[in-house]
């Protein structure tokens, strides 16, 4: 199991490197395609667009 900064840094380079690769004005979707994919890399695991509920 990872710590919370180890997370944290894994996060907010997958997204460097999406930002870097891909620049902007794509669509959400590819890039949440995208950093899904850089973060399943990094080794963290990933749920897309999941469910929470509010009450």
């Amino acid at each position: 199991m990872f710590e919370k900064e180890e997370i944290a840094k894994r996060v907010v380079n997958a997204a460097y490197r999406i930002h870097k690769e891909l620049g902007p004005g794509l669509l959400e979707k590819v890039y949440e395609v995208c950093f899904e994919y850089e973060l399943r890399k990094s080794g963290l695991l990933v749920e897309r667009q999941t469910k929470v509920p509010i009450h």
